[in-house]
């Protein structure tokens, strides 16, 4: 893949039961806009920047089990949101219907999961 200087975006695909009602958790969580929606999908992107999240229809979705356990279905991948105020943040994610998860590995992370089970992370920023 060659770099450029402009014009670049990059995005992941996010399968849900419900992909209207898990962009709209993702764009109150991030102040993200939805920027695109049709049966099946929604797309929410920064108003700046070329990145994007799309959430796509699956049917007979199965949320992934975190930790991770034999014969579960396992996460795929898992988003990380760097944030100024751990408490804060968690407490915002959660009045949005996220759920904090039993087991959280780091002091300065916490692992919750999106309305459709999706794990995330929420990182304290050090500085």
């Amino acid at each position: 893949m060659r770099s450029r200087a402009s014009g670049m975006w990059w995005g992941t695909a996010i399968e849900a039961p419900d992909p209207a009602a898990l962009a709209r958790f993702y764009a109150e969580l991030l102040e993200w806009p939805i920027v695109h929606e049709e049966p099946g999908t929604a797309v929410v992107a920064p108003p700046q920047g070329a990145v994007y999240l799309v959430f796509q229809q699956a049917d007979g979705y199965r949320s992934p089990a975190w930790p991770p356990g034999d014969g579960e279905q396992r996460p795929m991948m898992h988003l990380d949101f760097q944030v100024g105020d751990l408490d804060e943040a968690v407490a915002d994610a959660v009045a949005g219907g996220a759920v904090l998860a039993p087991v959280q590995p780091q002091q300065n992370v916490r692992v919750l999961f999106d309305p459709a089970g999706h794990p995330f992370c929420l990182c304290r920023e050090e500085g």
